[in-house]
């Protein structure tokens, strides 16, 4: 006789990323589905990590990260966001952001508390507060008076907030609609928790990818948020190496060691010869991160150049390797429906949107990654101009 299994996330199933990947594997499909690069790390970087490989940095690194990569996220983030952190009680080397993020919810969410997400919201996100116990509350972000830009709605955020939410999760720049801070938004948003006992969560994984002269808005730069804050970075989505799953949280002294309590159970240490190798890079080369804007912002101008003329709508992203595409004088179809069919069709995938939401609000409106060789995204648009 076999124990009775009942599942701990009973409505999740597999993640759309794997499906449209699996399914542009299949297909033969350019894949602008999930988001990774279809370029290098830099070369000076893997050369770093191949030394460590050969040079003894082999065992169990320190369950908080490397010293000496914890010491240059403390430099960038001082010269980057212009906080102070102290590299050993208050940074933590992570197996990737959504281990980070994972972590994070585990160290502060109670069976019973409420956590605030903005849809459309990473599909991560809700599965680790149920597993914690927690409820997520969706509040869909307001669509701009242009139909394209995406920010907080600011009262829905208020009629939200009530004695049992413990968490809000915030993500600029935001997968998957680019949209980023405002100047006054960190204040806004400092205002409406300042009487609360809610914690910040804030996912800044594409810190480094904004464009049109525009600039990251941190949590780390707001002092009343950041003393209730985590901040998860991510190295994948910095250094075109999504596959080595490195990231860091950042947080105050007593955050972190409650943090820390479940990272060491969760993972407990990251690849050691990577760690060397980022830290001697990002020692080495410290401009990288700043121009990574300017590389992305190629990217994007010359995948949005291939739709004029075209019956696609968008509105270039402002920041992320992602570019939102409304294809609503092409086709009606429901966005799932037309992400599949156009994968096997045309042989081009994509993301659709209304799958990061709790009710979908999003219309015709289909996400592509632009992180790829020039050609390619040629190729996947000359196609789609063919529907």
């Amino acid at each position: 006789m076999r124990p009775t299994l009942t599942s701990k996330l009973p409505d999740v199933s597999t993640t759309i990323f794997t499906v449209m990947s699996q399914l542009a594997t299949e297909c033969g499909a350019i894949n602008l589905s999930q988001g990774f690069p279809s370029f290098d790390p830099p070369e000076a970087l893997t050369d770093r990590i191949s030394y460590h490989l050969t040079h003894g940095a082999n065992q169990y690194s320190p369950m908080p990260g490397v010293p000496g990569l914890r010491q240059a996220i403390a430099r960038k983030t001082q010269r980057t966001q212009h906080r102070i952190v102290d590299p050993d009680d208050e940074i933590t080397v992570c197996t990737g952001a959504t281990e980070g993020l994972f972590s994070s919810i585990q160290a502060i969410v109670r069976p019973g508390d409420e956590v605030i997400v903005f849809d459309p919201a990473y599909d991560s996100y809700e599965p680790a507060v149920t597993l914690a116990g927690g409820v997520t509350r969706h509040v869909p972000l307001a669509i701009g008076a242009n139909g394209h830009d995406f920010e907080i709605d600011w009262q829905q955020l208020r009629d939200n907030l009530t004695t049992k939410t413990r968490l809000v999760i915030v993500n600029f720049p935001h997968n998957p609609t680019g949209a980023i801070f405002a100047n006054d938004d960190l204040d806004r948003l400092a205002e409406l928790l300042r009487n609360t006992d809610a914690y910040l969560l804030s996912d800044e994984v594409y810190e480094h990818i904004v464009f049109d002269g525009e600039h990251h808005r941190s949590v780390l730069s707001n002092e009343e948020l950041w003393r209730r804050s985590f901040v998860v970075s991510s190295f994948g989505k910095t250094f075109h190496a999504t596959g080595w799953k490195i990231g860091y949280c950042i947080a105050p002294r007593e955050l972190t060691a409650e943090f820390r309590k479940v990272h060491q159970f969760t993972t407990f240490s990251v690849s050691t010869p990577m760690q060397h190798g980022l830290a001697d890079y990002l020692e080495s080369n410290p401009a990288f991160c700043e121009q990574l804007s300017d590389f992305y912002q190629q990217k994007r101008d010359h995948f949005c150049t291939l739709f004029e003329g075209s019956r696609f709508r968008l509105q270039p992203s402002r920041s992320t390797f992602f570019q939102i595409v409304d294809y609503g004088d092409v086709s009606d179809a429901l966005d799932v429906d037309l992400a599949k069919q156009w994968t096997r069709q045309i042989g081009v995938a994509s993301i659709p949107m209304s799958v990061f939401c709790e009710r979908p609000f999003t219309g015709t409106r289909l996400r592509f990654c632009f992180a790829k060789d020039d050609a390619t995204l040629t190729e996947a648009v000359e196609r789609l101009r063919t529907l």
